[in-house]
Protein backbone atom coordinates (compact mmCIF):
# COMPACT_ATOMS: atom_id res chain seq x y z
CA UNK A 1 0.00 0.00 0.00
CA UNK A 2 1.63 3.20 -1.50
CA UNK A 3 -0.31 6.76 -0.58
CA UNK A 4 0.63 10.14 0.09
CA UNK A 5 2.63 11.28 2.70
CA UNK A 6 0.48 12.30 6.03
CA UNK A 7 2.48 15.94 7.48
CA UNK A 8 1.10 14.68 10.64
CA UNK A 9 1.71 11.12 10.97
CA UNK A 10 4.90 10.97 12.74
CA UNK A 11 3.67 13.36 15.60
CA UNK A 12 0.40 11.54 16.06
CA UNK A 13 2.67 8.41 15.83
CA UNK A 14 4.78 9.89 18.67
CA UNK A 15 2.13 10.72 20.41
CA UNK A 16 -0.06 7.51 20.73
CA UNK A 17 -0.68 5.85 23.70
CA UNK A 18 -1.40 2.72 21.69
CA UNK A 19 1.80 2.57 19.91
CA UNK A 20 4.38 0.24 21.44
CA UNK A 21 7.52 2.76 21.57
CA UNK A 22 11.36 0.82 21.99
CA UNK A 23 9.17 -2.87 21.39
CA UNK A 24 12.17 -4.73 21.97
CA UNK A 25 12.19 -3.48 25.38
CA UNK A 26 9.06 -5.56 25.90
CA UNK A 27 10.67 -8.99 25.01
CA UNK A 28 9.60 -11.92 26.61
CA UNK A 29 7.17 -9.39 28.69
CA UNK A 30 3.96 -9.27 26.55
CA UNK A 31 1.36 -11.52 28.06
CA UNK A 32 1.75 -9.13 30.93
CA UNK A 33 1.99 -6.18 29.07
CA UNK A 34 -1.48 -7.15 27.03
CA UNK A 35 -2.36 -8.75 30.15
CA UNK A 36 -3.33 -12.06 28.22
CA UNK A 37 -2.01 -15.82 27.64
CA UNK A 38 -2.44 -15.71 24.22
CA UNK A 39 -1.27 -13.71 21.81
CA UNK A 40 -2.24 -13.07 17.76
CA UNK A 41 -0.24 -10.15 16.04
CA UNK A 42 -1.13 -9.46 12.27
CA UNK A 43 2.09 -8.11 10.25
CA UNK A 44 1.09 -5.24 7.42
CA UNK A 45 -2.50 -3.46 9.30
CA UNK A 46 -3.05 -1.68 6.28
CA UNK A 47 -5.26 1.42 7.69
CA UNK A 48 -5.79 -1.37 10.35
CA UNK A 49 -9.75 -2.37 9.90
CA UNK A 50 -8.50 -6.03 10.27
CA UNK A 51 -6.84 -5.09 13.80
CA UNK A 52 -9.09 -3.30 15.14
CA UNK A 53 -11.78 -5.50 14.56
CA UNK A 54 -10.52 -8.71 15.65
CA UNK A 55 -9.48 -7.29 18.79
CA UNK A 56 -13.39 -6.34 19.02
CA UNK A 57 -14.49 -9.66 18.18
CA UNK A 58 -12.12 -11.85 20.46
CA UNK A 59 -11.34 -9.36 23.31
CA UNK A 60 -10.12 -12.40 25.05
CA UNK A 61 -6.64 -12.40 23.29
CA UNK A 62 -4.00 -9.86 22.83
CA UNK A 63 -3.87 -8.43 19.18
CA UNK A 64 -0.66 -6.43 17.99
CA UNK A 65 -0.72 -4.78 14.75
CA UNK A 66 2.67 -3.97 12.99
CA UNK A 67 2.68 -1.48 10.09
CA UNK A 68 6.47 -0.40 8.74
CA UNK A 69 4.63 2.43 6.29
CA UNK A 70 4.46 6.17 8.64
CA UNK A 71 1.45 7.47 6.84
CA UNK A 72 -0.68 4.05 7.00
CA UNK A 73 0.41 3.20 10.91
CA UNK A 74 -0.85 6.54 11.63
CA UNK A 75 -4.36 6.13 10.04
CA UNK A 76 -4.80 2.73 11.96
CA UNK A 77 -3.87 4.19 15.15
CA UNK A 78 -6.07 6.95 14.67
CA UNK A 79 -8.94 4.49 13.94
CA UNK A 80 -8.55 3.06 17.14
CA UNK A 81 -11.13 5.28 18.86
CA UNK A 82 -10.21 3.51 22.52
CA UNK A 83 -7.60 2.52 24.27
CA UNK A 84 -7.79 -0.93 25.34
CA UNK A 85 -5.01 -2.94 27.38
CA UNK A 86 -5.10 -6.13 25.20
CA UNK A 87 -4.54 -4.15 21.49
CA UNK A 88 -1.26 -2.44 20.99
CA UNK A 89 0.55 -1.18 18.10
CA UNK A 90 4.19 -1.57 16.70
CA UNK A 91 5.23 1.05 13.69
CA UNK A 92 7.68 -0.79 12.44
CA UNK A 93 9.89 -3.25 9.83
CA UNK A 94 8.43 -6.85 10.73
CA UNK A 95 12.08 -7.63 9.66
CA UNK A 96 13.24 -7.11 12.84
CA UNK A 97 10.24 -9.09 14.33
CA UNK A 98 12.54 -11.40 16.10
CA UNK A 99 14.48 -8.55 18.27
CA UNK A 100 10.69 -7.48 19.47
CA UNK A 101 9.42 -10.98 20.67
CA UNK A 102 10.71 -13.84 22.85
CA UNK A 103 11.18 -17.58 21.19
CA UNK A 104 7.97 -18.79 21.77
CA UNK A 105 6.02 -15.53 23.12
CA UNK A 106 3.64 -16.06 19.76
CA UNK A 107 0.76 -18.03 19.06
CA UNK A 108 -0.76 -16.71 16.07
CA UNK A 109 0.44 -14.78 13.03
CA UNK A 110 -1.60 -13.31 10.16
CA UNK A 111 -0.51 -11.82 7.22
CA UNK A 112 -3.26 -10.59 4.96
CA UNK A 113 -3.20 -9.04 1.89
CA UNK A 114 0.60 -9.05 1.53
CA UNK A 115 2.63 -6.91 -1.10
CA UNK A 116 3.35 -9.24 -3.41
CA UNK A 117 6.29 -8.06 -5.21
CA UNK A 118 5.80 -9.67 -7.87
CA UNK A 119 9.38 -9.95 -9.62
CA UNK A 120 11.83 -12.78 -8.67
CA UNK A 121 14.53 -10.16 -7.73
CA UNK A 122 12.33 -8.80 -5.00
CA UNK A 123 11.32 -12.25 -3.52
CA UNK A 124 13.10 -11.83 -0.46
CA UNK A 125 11.00 -9.46 0.71
CA UNK A 126 7.55 -11.34 0.63
CA UNK A 127 6.45 -11.79 3.91
CA UNK A 128 6.26 -15.17 3.05
CA UNK A 129 9.91 -15.72 2.30
CA UNK A 130 12.26 -17.98 3.97
CA UNK A 131 14.17 -15.38 5.65
CA UNK A 132 10.85 -13.89 7.10
CA UNK A 133 9.56 -17.45 8.06
CA UNK A 134 12.88 -18.01 10.01
CA UNK A 135 11.93 -15.05 12.12
CA UNK A 136 8.53 -16.66 12.77
CA UNK A 137 9.19 -20.05 13.77
CA UNK A 138 11.71 -18.60 16.32
CA UNK A 139 8.85 -16.50 17.85
CA UNK A 140 5.86 -18.80 17.41
CA UNK A 141 4.69 -21.01 20.45
CA UNK A 142 4.77 -24.73 19.77
CA UNK A 143 1.15 -25.02 18.54
CA UNK A 144 1.73 -21.83 16.37
CA UNK A 145 0.21 -20.77 13.79
CA UNK A 146 0.40 -18.56 10.53
CA UNK A 147 -2.80 -17.48 8.89
CA UNK A 148 -2.74 -16.14 5.36
CA UNK A 149 -5.10 -14.05 3.07
CA UNK A 150 -4.48 -13.05 0.16
CA UNK A 151 -6.29 -12.30 -3.54
CA UNK A 152 -2.86 -12.77 -5.74
CA UNK A 153 -2.83 -16.26 -6.66
CA UNK A 154 1.08 -16.45 -7.38
CA UNK A 155 2.08 -15.06 -4.11
CA UNK A 156 -0.10 -17.68 -2.52
CA UNK A 157 1.25 -20.26 -4.98
CA UNK A 158 4.46 -18.99 -4.02
CA UNK A 159 3.40 -18.88 -0.27
CA UNK A 160 2.50 -22.96 0.00
CA UNK A 161 5.75 -24.22 -1.61
CA UNK A 162 8.20 -21.79 1.03
CA UNK A 163 6.10 -22.64 4.05
CA UNK A 164 6.66 -26.68 3.07
CA UNK A 165 9.84 -26.46 2.17
CA UNK A 166 10.64 -24.75 5.83
CA UNK A 167 8.43 -27.38 7.40
CA UNK A 168 5.48 -25.99 8.38
CA UNK A 169 2.44 -27.72 8.29
CA UNK A 170 -0.86 -27.05 6.26
CA UNK A 171 -4.00 -27.72 8.33
CA UNK A 172 -6.32 -25.61 6.10
CA UNK A 173 -7.04 -24.38 2.11
CA UNK A 174 -9.66 -22.29 1.26
CA UNK A 175 -9.68 -21.25 -3.04
CA UNK A 176 -12.54 -18.71 -2.57
CA UNK A 177 -12.48 -17.99 1.16
CA UNK A 178 -15.55 -15.56 0.94
CA UNK A 179 -17.68 -17.73 -0.93
CA UNK A 180 -19.14 -18.51 2.34
CA UNK A 181 -19.99 -16.80 5.26
CA UNK A 182 -17.04 -16.85 7.64
CA UNK A 183 -18.54 -14.72 10.71
CA UNK A 184 -14.82 -15.64 12.69
CA UNK A 185 -12.62 -13.74 10.20
CA UNK A 186 -13.21 -9.46 9.94
CA UNK A 187 -13.58 -8.27 6.60
CA UNK A 188 -11.82 -5.15 6.25
CA UNK A 189 -13.03 -2.51 3.24
CA UNK A 190 -9.27 -3.37 1.92
CA UNK A 191 -10.57 -6.99 1.73
CA UNK A 192 -13.85 -6.41 0.15
CA UNK A 193 -12.55 -4.53 -3.22
CA UNK A 194 -10.76 -7.46 -3.43
CA UNK A 195 -13.38 -9.59 -2.88
CA UNK A 196 -15.42 -8.01 -6.06
CA UNK A 197 -12.48 -8.98 -8.25
CA UNK A 198 -12.17 -12.36 -7.75
CA UNK A 199 -11.17 -14.50 -4.99
CA UNK A 200 -9.54 -14.86 -1.76
CA UNK A 201 -7.19 -17.42 -0.93
CA UNK A 202 -6.59 -18.45 2.38
CA UNK A 203 -4.78 -20.89 4.38
CA UNK A 204 -3.19 -21.90 7.73
CA UNK A 205 -0.12 -23.61 8.82
CA UNK A 206 0.61 -25.00 12.24
CA UNK A 207 4.76 -24.84 12.89
CA UNK A 208 6.62 -27.27 12.94
CA UNK A 209 10.03 -29.03 12.90
CA UNK A 210 12.66 -27.18 10.37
Amino acid sequence: MRMRRLKWAADFIANSEVNVHEPETYKGTWRKLLNKEHIHVEIGTGKGDYWIGMSKLYPELGWIGIEKQESVAALALRKKETFDEHARFIYGDAANIDAWFAPKEIDVIHLNFSDPWPKNRNKKRRLSNERFLDKYHQILSDDGQIIMKTDNRKLFEYSIIEFQNFGFVLEEIFLDFRSEEHDEDVISEYERKFMEEGPIYRAVWKKGGK
